[in-house]
């Protein structure tokens, strides 16, 4: 799960970590209201949406009046923003942050994540600051300090002395830098985070050390330990069909295909999306139904795949371990039933109960196909939607 840039400082500030005043807007007049509030003679606008690369796209604006705040917010607000992160159609900003502006003299890169590799968290720190951490790595490796934490005793002072010297923070920085990287360590373990990235972190004219940005990515499966950040969930920057399959405890995402893909197992699914490529397909979708489908599921499952207007055929892929797969099988036709299926549809099932529920398909009376393997499956699948 994501949040706001807005949201993220909010977070860090709790956890002591040092940001630029500022004030989250919905209108022209609460931005004005909010530079009013901040003083000084300039200020920062910055578009609030969940992605990066706003400033490449022209979300972030200086003002240096409060008419130029009023025109810039004018603006920003109710355009769609197109970043290297986002869609080709961009995102609706609906809101702002307001910001003073900094003094900046220098601008570093700060991030955590989870190295799955060495399964301990991972500190990145650049001195490139301002830039893609990707593109730093494609560029200039050498300027990566990379450090992964002992989850048994945390960020060290040394070590976090050592990143901060490393990418070359001046020694009177150096306590503020260090406090700062173990305040994010500990906001990033407690929350649950698997992301937390501030780009830039800079250093002020006055030697202060701030974060200008903030990033959080949180880990779905611990968000039952932490209501007060499920509550910041904003469910206008989430695709509207993964909003409803999550209701449902279904794991999907739209691709740009025309084959839609119905599977139980993450790992299944992605190896399904595989073999139809293998065939010259183009998948519609990642669906998990997980172990426990019931037809309920199979039935939202169905549905949301048939949004796709581009949708020419439909794959069910289905290895029956803990689902069995008759039950599957009684799922999957009153699920074609209910929505009044108009599309080709081909079904591959191996394990528990297999051949009752490849009975129960062909007694069905629907215009079902039936595949003996995964090959055999995708093969029928790309031809059908070739057809259409």
């Amino acid at each position: 799960m994501n949040i706001h840039e807005y949201q993220g400082k909010e977070m860090l500030r709790k956890y002591g970590v040092a940001t630029p005043r500022g004030f989250v807007c919905l209108s022209c007049d609460e931005a004005a209201e909010a530079a009013l509030q901040l003083g000084g003679e300039a200020w920062v606008l910055k578009a609030q949406i969940h992605a990066g690369g706003r400033g490449q796209g022209g979300g972030v604006k200086v003002a240096r009046s409060i008419a130029e705040v009023r025109q810039h917010a004018g603006r920003l607000l109710g355009m769609r923003l197109r970043t290297p992160q986002t869609s080709p159609e961009g995102r609706l900003v609906k809101r702002l942050l307001v910001e003073e502006s900094a003094d900046i003299g220098r601008e570093f890169y700060l991030g955590l994540v989870v190295d799955r590799e060495a399964q301990r968290v991972a500190l990145m720190a650049s001195s490139e600051g301002g830039v893609d951490i990707e593109t730093v790595a494609a560029h200039s490796p050498d300027k990566i300090h990379k450090l992964c934490i002992d989850p048994g005793a945390g960020l060290r002072s040394a070590e976090a002395d050592a990143v901060a010297r490393g990418i070359g923070m001046p020694e009177k920085a150096i306590p503020q830098a260090r406090a700062l990287m173990q305040n994010l360590y500990r906001a990033f373990d407690e929350c649950d985070a698997s992301l937390a990235e501030i780009n830039p972190l800079v250093l002020t004219g006055d030697g202060r050390v701030l974060a200008l940005d903030a990033k959080f990515d949180f880990d779905a499966n611990a968000l039952f330990r932490h209501p007060e950040i499920t509550a910041l969930r904003d469910l206008d920057e989430e695709d509207p069909a993964e909003v409803e399959a999550s209701k449902f405890e279904l794991s999907y995402i739209p691709l740009d295909g025309n084959i839609g893909c119905l599977v139980n197992g993450a790992g299944l699914a992605m190896a399904t999306m595989d073999v139809i490529r293998l065939y010259g397909g183009s998948p519609a979708n990642f669906l998990d139904v997980g172990g426990g489908a019931t037809a309920e599921k199979v039935t939202e499952a169905f549905k949301l795949m048939l949004r796709n207007p581009r949708l020419a055929a439909i794959l069910v892929n289905i290895f029956g371990g803990i689902m069995k797969c008759d039950l599957i099988a009684q799922g999957v036709i009153a699920a074609a039933r209910e929505v009044g299926l108009k599309v080709p549809m081909v079904v591959r099932m191996k394990g528990t109960r297999e051949k009752e529920g490849r009975a129960l398909l062909a007694q069905s009376g629907l215009p079902i196909v039936s595949a003996d393997d995964m090959a055999d499956a995708a093969e029928l699948a790309v031809a059908a939607a070739r057809s259409r």
